[in-house]
């Protein structure tokens, strides 16, 4: 009972500081109100290659000048996560002043320096800032290839002049645009020093629309009515999937009932006379503990948790925290949360491994604790270094570094510990309705499909068919530009994957256990979190047919990142799919009369 009143205390704690974060990360929105001639804050973030949305560099790592020395910005933990870096920008946008022409800075660029900027137009870099925290895009310059085969005739040519035009009402700023002027040119394409006056020039007008709607410009793209054509067919399609499989796993149950039915009505000689076969044949194998039970336990903690943080972060998402360009909010949602439920891998872990009669506990709990995090963090130790190599924004800064480390000694790994005392206190045992034999049967010769692999591949195609038109509308927002912000049509999604995932499961653990394998366990398991490997998949796809990114340093973010993704959906469906499969078995072993 002390168990369970210190995990209740926990989650309760967990979902206080929760809302503390939210309204904390909603408060973080500019609210400013401006006078005439007031300085409105502009900060320059980042430039880039637009195809590849990882690598990026600050903004003055191309040779800008600038009248005022550059002033960093404080930032936030999830938006330093984020890779944005901001700086004092050097454009001067003071409320409700119009200007024409102003000069920024006049600069004479060296071979070097046109080299470089000729580099970053080649590759089609762009710029981002932010305006009392509305963002602003737009491309550094322009390559002409018209008429010409030959890449070493084309011509580079660098921007020098933006127009910013802003919509203000009364007192507040809404909408900021910023356009480039084709005919304001520097001409990059030989290696010789060249002179650039860069300008800017600034348009005030006057609009309705009121300050708490001035975000919706930016989330309208995803809501677009062929978008939600496309998100609706999405649901619709794996609707139709979910009840044929429910129809499907409803006529099993109906058959298997009905069959004992019939089996256990007969009268006490007949029954005698018949040789049990099937599922119920291995009665006293199927809830023999597995092998490796300490990785299960493992396992399946660190599954909970990852279902509890998904759950946690859809909540914020439709309470409405991540609209568009709050900075670093899914980060630092993402770093709170998952240090805060780190308590629940610990109990779940240490519950359910001491249920399965496991003795070394500690070792679990250090295993539960680095089961997801160890990949985790090597593949950060690699990509970050290549980060740094690079000299890119991705790079984590020592202090930030320092901070993470600090949650997880801190926070997660008490957590975790606290947990784990709390469930090898619960004292809590394993229901198996029937009881298991000293030795086990031996499994007979099966065919080749009812192997692993095979079972694995059919298990998470069906899943990973219900939502795949759904994943190119993820990978374009969080590997490109796109905004999602439709978050109730993913939440459906998501429910619907459980759905699926758990019923797919359930109805090839009842194969397994009709074929008379009683070696389940890990089966379902494997089979629930297979979909993860197709997600995988998808990501070759996306990479290759879908997206223009290139270089290794965007590759092996892409394929490092991603890798650590589905691994944490593979842990996740896993424990779904065993819980669905744990809760079935036991059902038809209940339900039947075992001598």
């Amino acid at each position: 009972m002390e168990a369970k009143k210190m995990m209740e205390g926990g989650l309760y704690a967990v979902v206080l500081i929760l809302l503390c974060t939210s309204i904390q990360v909603r408060s973080d929105g500019s609210d400013h109100k401006y006078k005439v001639g007031d300085p409105v804050p502009l900060y320059a973030n980042k430039v880039g290659p637009f195809h590849n949305p990882s690598e990026t560099y600050r903004f003055f790592d191309l040779p800008f000048c600038s009248r005022a020395k550059p002033k960093d910005k404080k930032e936030a933990l999830g938006e330093v996560l984020n890779g944005d870096r901001l700086v004092s920008a050097p454009y001067k946008l003071d409320f409700l002043q119009d200007k024409d022409s102003e000069i920024v800075c006049e600069k004479k660029l060296s071979e070097e320096e046109v080299a470089q900027f000729r580099s970053a137009v080649s590759k089609d870099y762009y710029f981002q800032m932010y305006y009392d925290d509305l963002p602003i895009w737009g491309f550094l310059g322009k390559v002409e290839k018209e008429g010409k085969s030959d890449p070493s005739e084309y011509k580079y040519y660098l921007y020098k002049h933006i127009h910013f035009e802003i919509l203000y009402n009364k007192d507040r700023v809404i909408e900021i645009n910023a356009q480039t002027d084709p005919n304001a040119l520097v001409d990059l394409s030989e290696d010789k020093e060249v002179g650039v006056e860069f300008t800017y020039s600034v348009k005030w007008k006057e609009t309705n629309t009121p300050f708490e709607r001035r975000m919706e410009k930016y989330s309208k793209s995803s809501s677009l009515p062929h978008h939600l054509e496309i998100h609706w067919f999405s649901i619709i399609n794996s609707c139709v999937t979910v009840l044929l499989l429910t129809g499907f796993l409803a006529t099993i149950l109906m058959r298997v009932l009905k069959n004992d039915f019939v089996k256990y009505t007969h009268d006490e000689e007949t029954a005698d006379d018949q040789e049990e076969t099937g599922w119920k044949y291995i009665h006293g194998d199927v809830f023999r503990y597995p092998k490796y039970k300490s990785l299960f336990a493992a396992a399946l903690g660190s599954g909970t948790q990852l279902f509890t943080l998904t759950i946690f972060i859809f909540i914020l998402a439709l309470v409405g925290v991540f609209y568009p360009y709050n900075r670093g909010a899914l980060f630092t949602a993402l770093v709170v949360i998952y240090a805060l439920t780190s308590g629940i891998a610990g109990y779940t872990a240490s519950s359910f491994y001491c249920q399965l009669e496991g003795t070394n506990w500690v070792r679990n709990l250090l295993l539960t604790g680095s089961l997801f995090c160890g990949p985790l963090l090597l593949t950060f130790c690699f990509l970050n270094t290549v980060a740094i190599a690079y000299n890119a924004t991705a790079a984590l800064p020592f202090g930030t570094i320092v901070v993470i480390f600090l949650i997880w000694a801190l926070v997660t790994s008490p957590l975790l510990v606290l947990g784990g005392i709390a469930g090898k206190n619960s004292k809590a045992e394993f229901q198996a309705p029937v009881r298991t034999t000293k030795y086990p049967r031996e499994i007979p010769p099966l065919p080749w499909y009812r192997g692993t692999l095979p079972q694995m591949a059919m298990a998470g195609f069906l899943p990973f068919s219900a939502i795949y038109i759904e994943l190119y509308y993820i990978f374009a927002s969080v590997w490109g530009h796109r905004i999602y912000t439709i978050y109730s049509i993913l939440f459906i999604v998501f429910i619907i994957l459980l759905i699926v995932t758990a019923f797919i499961t359930v109805a090839l653990t009842y194969f397994q256990l009709a074929a008379e394998d009683h070696e389940w366990w890990w089966r379902s398991f494997l089979c629930g979190g297979s979909t993860g490997l197709f997600i995988y998949g998808y990501c070759l796809y996306y990479y290759y047919a879908r997206s223009d990114m290139s270089g290794f340093m965007q590759t092996s973010f892409f394929f490092g990142y991603m890798a650590c993704i589905c691994y944490g959906f593979f842990l996740m469906l896993g424990t779904v799919g065993f819980r669905a499969a744990l809760f079935f078995v036991r059902h038809i072993y209940r339900s039947i009369k075992c001598e």
